[in-house]
């Protein structure tokens, strides 16, 4: 888990000077798509928040400003969150 404690947080602003993980909450790594390499703050989700994945809003994706970018947790690695498409 040392590995996330360094990547930038998804939501952060862009000239936040800590963009990174907070000490004491819960991340998930995203993996490929547009939010590649981001975090996701879960911290309070519940097993079957988890478990469904998010829809992540991202103006860099197929549908560009107000389009959602799709994961879900790899079955073999819940940790990191795997990239399933766009969406509008």
């Amino acid at each position: 888990m040392d590995e996330l404690m360094r990547g930038r947080v998804y939501g952060a602003d862009h000239d936040d000077p800590d963009p990174g993980p907070q000490p004491g909450h819960v991340y998930r790594e995203l993996v490929g798509g547009p939010l590649d390499g981001l975090l996701l703050d879960v911290t309070g989700c519940s097993e079957s928040e988890l478990e469904e994945g998010a829809a992540l809003i991202t103006e860099i994706g197929a549908y560009g400003p107000g389009g959602r970018a799709l994961y879900a947790p790899r079955p073999a690695n819940p940790h990191r969150w795997d990239w399933g498409g766009d969406v509008p």
